[in-house]
């Protein structure tokens, strides 16, 4: 059924190439046209998994208690502290320039020039207190004097004023949607704004430090802009290595031509069906531009076997159809497969990327299976090319030759048992394979990132650090839950115990704050720092703490406890979290729940877990629908076997890579195991579909593999040589998550490539002895 289908619609196509190549060139310039609208398309919310546990606690308490979408600046001195009259003036008009910024939740805006800032002191006739910064406050040495003893009053050392006293901090909350427009917020604006912001007070001879997802965003769209250049030199090397490779200036540029239409054709589609490109899922037109060489490299290289063999360029055009369209095919859907079961995960962004990357392989198979036959029906060789490709088929026959061996029972079983202690060793190395971020900072930007050193200053010169867990403390049919004392001595033991916790720097929660105000309507006594259990005491004791501290809702249903963790990486971050599980189970009642997570810390944690989760049944999946395409092409398990065993010893070594380059399992990297099972199957099935070609035929086992060695070995090498030098140069990249990627793919590119031509054959020496030997005594007979 699939060779008569194939038949047709070969027939079809070589009738009416030229109504079909019109067809193919209005498309491509319609689409050039629509590409040109592909904006940039970043979001907060498309980085988390929203149905996730956490996340929906996220979302039902960030209107009360603010989200993790934070914006951080720290101004700080060169010389001297904050209390001089230039510093005050200059923060005072920063926290202006926060405040107008659209997208900023303005009533969050936190400084110490924001009303919601307060001190409460012990006086004579009890408490008193007022705004850190008076209203009043005209820089005179009085006034700063003043400022200096409210800010000690106002237990803020540490969080909006550095330890030293020497740097001030002003945070403030991002909308998802721009109140002012009522469209999705333009991060990019905003980080641009935030930059401006820094070269105004940098000129003033301060030092600004911003963090921030807006700001990440931008700094990783600075980087991303960078990719262009990268495409450009992966283009270059490819095109160079393509006329050595075929020894034709015509089919090198084919070749460019087809791999190139398709990633034109993907970005116009784009902003037809409503997508945009995040900034992480850049390196998409790279994966496809890729992918696109390597099944075109095998098509030409077909061709051009057609062509030495005396065929003229239509009948050769014809031939390469036939031989590629079904194994081409089933590469490209198993490749549309490995990438559409990513969506398993269920965050946007990357659901998003998943049927990116698919919709192009799609448009893959249109370009390469149709277009370029098409393309190369109208091609001809000169003498000097023709000769120049007679000779590079050749000079690799030698190398097939001891090749051919491996098909042999023999030394099969070296290879397989070589193969074994190696796979061994990944194994037992893919054990240090972690989820989450590793290293401070964000791990998509290097070190000494501007803003890694952004977020290491801001963690060295205040206490509370940039990565906070939200644990909210919800109370059910309880008045005035504030005032029971049940209720706050669990929430009071909960802090205590979280603050003896392993990667944890500081605590913040409303007993806390309440055991320091009972002190203070006690002449501030540390005797007296308790909390009381007269219902009465205790509210006098709550009373002073605004909603405006984020600690409590208006009426006390809900309260927040802040864990601010030493850092972001993800045994950090599981480690705390199986903490906060642990005491909520041993104190979780009718009327009380800890309820995990805000924050930023939360937001991980979340998306950890759901990676985490995620990372075995996408493996499962795509090696089971793999294997599923498989069988029902070649209707032999062993066959099966043969392709897919290669595929699971390179997913295995792919985990190695990465736990050995110390490259965490994010959301970033999970698409890459995917992406590399995804093109390291191409090279399985065009060679075993030559293989059963010639069992067909009556062919050995090893004279089989030694005639696909023939046909498609130079291709394979060739393009697997070429994807990872191309990808190769990504380790230079300014955005670490692509150099990292880069370095992994190139890797995992070259694996696939000597499984295909060392692993299979071996495999099919031990399964596939039997029916080789069946079909070449059928053939006699």
């Amino acid at each position: 059924m699939f060779k008569r289908f194939v038949e047709t619609l070969g027939a079809l196509l070589f009738a009416r190439r030229g109504v079909f190549l019109a067809l193919f060139v209005l498309l491509t310039a319609l689409l050039a046209a629509s590409s040109s609208r592909l904006q940039v398309d970043a979001g907060f919310e498309k980085m988390i998994p929203l149905e996730h546990e956490y996340m929906q606690t996220f979302m039902e308490y960030r209107n009360t208690f603010g989200g993790a979408n934070r914006v951080l600046v720290a101004l700080r001195q060169h010389e001297g502290d904050i209390y001089n009259a230039g510093f005050m003036a200059r923060l005072k008009a920063a926290t202006d320039e926060v405040f107008f910024i659209p997208g900023v939740d303005r009533a969050t805006v936190t400084s110490l020039f924001t009303p919601n800032v307060r001190f409460i002191e012990v006086v004579e006739d009890g408490f008193a207190g007022g705004n850190v910064i008076p209203a009043d406050f005209e820089g005179n040495a009085r006034d700063l004097e003043t400022v200096r003893e409210n800010v000690l009053k106002s237990g803020r050392v540490g969080r909006l004023v550095s330890n030293d006293h020497r740097a001030a901090m002003i945070t403030a909350e991002l909308l998802e949607i721009d109140p002012n427009t009522g469209e999705r917020l333009d991060y990019l604006a905003v980080a641009r704004q935030l930059e401006e912001l820094r070269e105004r007070h940098a000129a003033d001879g301060l030092d600004v430090h911003i963090i921030g997802f807006a700001k990440a965003v931008g700094d990783i769209t600075d980087g991303a802009r960078g990719v262009l250049m990268f495409f450009l030199v992966a283009f270059a090397i490819t095109a160079v290595l393509l006329f050595f490779y075929s020894g034709s200036a015509k089919l090198a540029a084919l070749t460019l031509l087809c791999a190139m239409v398709p990633v034109v054709w993907l970005m116009g589609l784009l902003p037809v069906i409503g997508f945009g490109i995040d900034p992480m899922s850049i390196l998409v037109p790279f994966l496809i531009f890729a992918i696109g060489v390597s099944h075109a490299v095998q098509m030409t290289h077909a061709w051009r076997l057609e062509i030495m063999a005396g065929a003229v360029p239509l009948e050769g055009a014809r031939g390469a159809f036939r031989r590629l369209f079904l194994p081409g095919s089933m590469a490209l859907t198993t490749t549309v497969v490995g990438f559409l079961v990513i969506m398993r995960i269920d965050i946007d962004m990357v659901r998003e990327l998943a049927l990116t990357a698919a919709l192009g392989v799609g448009l893959i198979l249109i370009t390469n299976m149709l277009l370029l036959p098409v393309l190369l029906s109208f091609t001809r060789l000169d003498e000097k090319a023709l000769k120049r490709s007679m000779a590079a088929e050749t000079k690799d026959h030698w190398l097939w030759s001891r090749l051919r061996g491996l098909a042999e029972p023999k030394r099969a079983t070296v290879v397989l048992l070589i193969a074994a202690v190696l796979v061994g060793a990944a194994t037992w190395k893919s054990r240090d394979l972690r989820t989450g971020d590793l290293g401070h900072g964000i791990p998509e930007l290097h070190e000494d990132s501007r803003y890694n050193q952004d977020a290491a200053a801001i963690v060295d010169s205040f206490s509370i650090g940039v990565d906070v867990l939200s644990v909210i403390v919800q109370t059910q049919g309880v008045d005035g839950a504030c005032t029971d004392f049940e209720i706050m001595d669990t929430i009071d033991r909960f802090e205590m115990t979280m603050r003896g916790v392993h990667g944890v720097q500081s605590v913040v929660g409303l007993p806390g704050v309440a055991k320091t105000i009972n002190a203070g309507w006690n002449e501030g006594s540390p005797a007296w720092r308790v909390l009381s259990r007269n219902p009465a005491v205790l509210a006098q004791s709550v009373t002073p703490v605004d909603t405006g501290t984020g600690l409590l809702n208006t009426d006390c249903s809900a309260m927040q406890v802040l864990i601010f963790t030493r850092d972001h990486e993800g045994p950090t971050i599981s480690h705390v979290i199986r903490e906060v599980k642990a005491f909520r189970e041993a104190h979780r009642t009718e009327n009380l729940d800890f309820l995990l997570a805000s924050g930023n810390v939360g937001v991980m944690a979340a998306t950890n877990e759901a990676v985490d989760a995620a990372s075995m049944a996408i493996l499962v999946m795509v090696f089971g629908a793999i294997s599923l395409l498989f069988f029902l092409e070649f209707r032999s398990w062993r066959a099966t076997l043969c392709i897919i065993l290669p595929l699971m010893i390179a997913a295995v070594f792919c985990n190695a890579l990465m736990a050995l380059l110390g490259i965490g399992l994010k959301v970033s990297t999970l698409p890459v195991v995917a992406i590399a099972v995804g093109i390291g199957v191409d090279y399985g099935i065009y060679f075993y579909e030559r293989m059963s070609h010639r069992f067909e035929h009556g062919d050995s086992l090893p004279d089989a593999f030694y005639q696909a060695l023939a046909q498609r070995g130079t291709a394979v090498m060739f393009t697997a040589t070429t994807m990872a030098v191309g990808v190769g140069t990504w380790t230079f990249s300014a955005l670490k998550f692509q150099a990292d990627m880069g370095l992994v793919m190139a890797l995992m590119f070259l694996i696939n490539m000597l499984g295909a031509l060392l692993l299979l054959p071996s495999i099919a020496a031990l399964l596939l002895g039997d029916e080789a030997k069946k079909s070449k005594a059928a053939v006699s007979g």
